[in-house]
C-alpha cells in the first residue's frame, strides 16, 4: 500500500471503518472522503492544503506580544525544518518567552508594540543574581523584537542599547596534564572513553566534529576534517598516540565513536556520555570542550605560534587562541625562550 499523502492521518473507528483526516499542527482538522490517492480524496486534500487557516490567528490583536511570540516560534520551527543546528535556539526562546506557563505572557500585560528599554532593564535587574538567566532573557527578547520590527508590529528596537551583563569566567576548565593522566589511568587503551579522549586531545576539535570522525577520514597520515560549525576544511597529521589508540579500538562502524547500541553519537549525547566518563575517573571539573583548550595549551607549550595552533584547531580568530592558551605553563615557555637566547648568543 502506498504511503498516504502529506499531513494525512488514519484510524479505524469503532464500527471498523477507516477514517482519514488532514491534520497539520496548529491548523483545523479536515475529514477526507474516500480512499487515499482516489480522485475525490486528492481533490479534498488539495483544497485542505490550499485553504488552511492558522487556529487562533484571528483572536490575537495587532501588536500583541502573544502574536509576535507565536510568529517568532513559527519562524524558529521553519528554520529548524531547513537546518539541523537551530533546535537549541528555538527551544531556548520558547522556554524564556513562556516561562510563566501556558497562556501567560512572560512580560505580563506589556505587548511587543509597547515594550520599552526600561522594561527590559528592570526584567534583567530582577535576575541580576543569575546573569546567565538575565542574558538569556535579553537574547530572546532581541529575537522577539527583531521579528516584530520585520513584520511591522513596531518600528524601533528597544533592546538595541541594553547591554548584556558581563560575566567574569574563564569558561570551560582546561585540562591539566595530571588530569589527562588520571583519566587515561582509569580508562585503558581499547575502551571507548580512551578513544574519545585521544580524538579530542590530538585533533583539537569540537565534540560536534569528533562524533562524525571515522577511519574513512584518515588519508595519507592525516585526519581530514570539515568543521560543522565553521565549514572550515582541515588536514591534521595523526599523532602517534592517536594512531595507536585507534589501532587498538574496535572498527565495526563508520564512526570511531558509537553508543552502546552501535549508533553514532549526537554532539549533545556524546557530551553527556563523556561527562559520565569524567565523573567515573574522579574528574568532576573536566569536560569534552576543556580538552580543546588543553590541546591548544600543549601546542603553545611546545613552542608553536598562534597561527600554527589555529591551523589545527580551525579558529578564525587569534584572540580566541590567546584565550584558549591562558593556561600555558609559564616556566616551560620561559625556559624555551631562554634556550633560544643562549643558542643565538653562544660563541661557536
Amino acid at each position: 500500500m502506498r504511503r498516504p499523502p502529506k499531513f494525512v492521518h488514519a484510524f479505524v473507528d469503532r464500527h471498523g471503518k477507516a477514517r482519514f483526516y488532514f491534520r497539520r499542527a496548529g491548523f483545523a482538522k479536515v475529514a477526507l472522503p474516500g480512499l487515499p490517492w482516489s480522485p475525490e480524496f486528492m481533490a479534498a486534500h488539495e483544497r485542505a492544503m490550499a485553504g488552511q487557516t492558522k487556529i487562533g490567528g484571528s483572536r490575537i490583536k495587532s501588536g500583541d506580544h502573544s502574536r509576535a511570540r507565536c510568529q517568532l516560534l513559527r519562524l524558529a520551527r521553519l528554520l529548524f525544518d531547513a537546518t539541523d543546528n537551530t533546535i537549541d535556539i528555538s527551544q531556548h526562546h520558547r522556554a524564556v518567552l513562556s516561562r510563566d506557563g501556558p497562556g501567560r505572557s512572560y512580560l505580563g500585560d506589556k505587548g511587543a508594540a509597547t515594550l520599552r528599554r526600561e522594561h527590559i532593564v528592570k526584567l534583567m535587574a530582577a535576575r541580576a543574581e543569575k546573569p546567565d538567566s538575565a542574558n538569556g532573557l535579553r537574547k530572546a527578547l532581541r529575537a522577539l523584537v527583531k521579528h516584530a520590527v520585520e513584520t511591522g508590529l513596531r518600528i524601533d528596537d528597544p533592546t538595541r542599547d541594553v547591554k548584556a551583563i558581563r560575566i567574569k569566567s574563564d569558561g570551560y576548565h582546561s585540562w591539566t596534564d595530571d588530569e589527562i593522566s588520571q583519566f587515561e589511568r582509569y580508562h585503558p587503551v581499547g575502551s571507548r572513553a580512551r578513544l574519545a579522549i585521544a580524538l579530542l586531545l590530538y585533533s583539537g576539535q569540537r565534540r560536534s566534529d569528533v562524533v562524525r570522525m571515522g577511519r574513512q577520514h584518515v588519508r595519507d597520515g592525516a585526519l581530514q576534517v570539515r568543521q560543522q560549525k565553521t565549514g572550515a576544511s582541515l588536514s591534521i597529521p595523526v599523532h602517534p598516540e592517536l594512531a595507536a589508540t585507534i589501532a587498538a579500538s574496535p572498527s565495526e562502524h563508520l564512526t570511531f565513536l558509537t553508543t552502546q547500541f552501535g549508533q553514532p553519537f549526537t554532539a549533545a549525547g556524546f557530551g553527556s556520555w563523556f561527562r559520565e566518563q569524567c565523573d567515573a575517573a574522579g574528574l568532576s571539573a573536566c569536560s569534552a570542550h576543556g580538552l580543546r583548550k588543553a590541546a591548544a595549551r600543549r601546542l603553545a607549550e611546545a613552542g608553536f605560534t598562534e597561527h600554527d595552533i589555529a591551523s589545527i584547531t580551525g579558529h578564525a580568530s587569534l584572540r580566541e587562541i590567546v584565550r584558549y592558551t591562558k593556561a600555558v605553563d609559564q616556566k616551560k615557555l620561559a625556559a624555551s625562550a631562554m634556550q633560544k637566547v643562549r643558542s643565538r648568543t653562544s660563541i661557536g
